[in-house]
């Protein structure tokens, strides 16, 4: 009896009693997407570094033992301003020293004009020989000469006074000093002794390979969504940079060693967020997808043959229809063809159900089944989508 009464509540609670009248299964829930033809810009994501598109390095250009240092070090320079200074007294008296000679040379220039004037007035009153006028005229000219010698030493002596302060060649954000006060300096060391970047504007230079260049500069329509697109900038932590930026050159050579291709994106950097050698990536404009759709990457699936496909429900049942995917988007496949629009494109219940079996589209919340995450989380769901479509 107890045996009898277990049979008969297997048979109540089993998917045999649960059917529609008429015998027949109900159809089985699932959700679906609409499709939406519209053009996609199709991107890359490239990986680069962050470089400053202007960089100085601070030399000085006279010798001598440091005195002062005249900035915050992380601080904003502007251009000319000074940074350090070098003890000038010799370079002063340099200067003096030049001065003098200055004077001295000037004035045999003024004697050596006075005594060419009256070699020359004698001359003409045939009281002086052309001798004495050619020697008073040459006398007069090696004056000058010397004269102005003078004053460019004077003049070098001058710069170099003044290159005892050492300026900002130009304006920017100033990093750490290499040196501290008591330093002896040389002029044009090799060694620096502090950098001043610009972080307003920098560059950000990713690499891409030769072979997809070329496939997507096939046409001019392709090429002018590369130089005119405005990229997105991925910073490291996976959030979006919210300034975008533009493809600003391309190195015209190809590394041999790994068919690669350096390419420079130009981004503004007014809050100074991007600093020289951050990893970044780009998500560069490639190409324009006219006619596309975007669909779940769960959503297709592929034959034994390798063809692309996706189920749709078309009059109640499921239909296969064949796409070309063209590239990804994030987690979405770009399609070039086979769905037209408000076609409802199956993204979940795909275990229940096959080609031309009876299916009723639910919201996403109401359907049962795995989830469109459980749908592609293991290479078993992919196999059963795959045998169900080779039926």
């Amino acid at each position: 009896m107890k045996r009898a009464f277990a049979l008969s509540t297997a048979l109540l609670t089993s998917p045999a009693w649960a059917q529609a009248p008429g015998g027949e299964a109900p159809p089985t829930p699932v959700t679906v997407i609409e499709a939406q033809v519209q053009d996609h810009v199709l991107t890359t994501r490239l990986p680069g570094r962050v470089k400053v598109a202007l960089v100085a390095e601070v030399r000085p250009q006279v010798s001598g033992l440091l005195r002062n240092r005249l900035f915050e070090e992380g601080s904003t320079v502007e251009a000319g301003q000074p940074l350090y200074e070098i003890e000038d007294d010799s370079y002063r008296a340099a200067v003096a020293a030049a001065s003098a000679a200055v004077a001295q040379a000037k004035a045999s220039f003024e004697l050596a004009k006075t005594e060419e004037r009256r070699a020359l007035e004698l001359f003409e009153n045939n009281a002086g020989s052309a001798q004495k006028r050619d020697s008073a005229i040459a006398n007069r000219q090696a004056a000058e000469a010397a004269f102005m010698a003078a004053e460019a030493q004077l003049l070098a002596a001058e710069i170099n006074l003044d290159r005892t302060v050492i300026r900002a060649p130009i304006a920017g954000v100033i990093g750490l000093s290499d040196v501290s006060v008591g330093a002896l300096l040389s002029a044009q060391q090799p060694a620096a002794l502090a950098t001043i970047r610009d972080l307003n504007n920098v560059h950000v230079d990713v690499t891409q390979s030769a072979v997809d260049i070329l496939r997507w500069n096939a046409t001019l329509d392709q090429l002018d969504v590369r130089t005119s697109g405005e990229a997105t900038l991925i910073l490291a932590d996976g959030s979006t940079y919210p300034v975008k930026g533009k493809l600003a050159a391309a190195e015209p050579k190809v590394e041999p060693t790994t068919g690669m291709v350096t390419l420079r994106m130009a981004y503004p950097n007014p809050d100074h967020i991007l600093l020289p050698g951050m990893y970044v990536e780009v998500d560069l404009p490639q190409a324009l997808a006219n006619d596309a759709v975007a669909v779940p990457q769960n959503a297709v699936m592929r034959d034994r043959s390798g063809g692309t496909f996706v189920w749709v429900v078309d009059a109640g049942a499921v239909a296969v229809r064949p796409v070309e995917v063209v590239t990804s988007e994030g987690n979405l496949w770009i399609l070039s063809s086979g769905l037209k629009e408000g076609d409802q494109v199956i993204t979940s219940g795909f275990q229940k159900i096959g080609p031309g079996a009876p299916v009723a589209v639910v919201p996403a919340a109401a359907a049962t089944g795995p989830t469109a995450t459980d749908a592609t989380a293991t290479d078993t769901t992919d196999a059963a989508q795959t045998e169900k479509a080779a039926e």
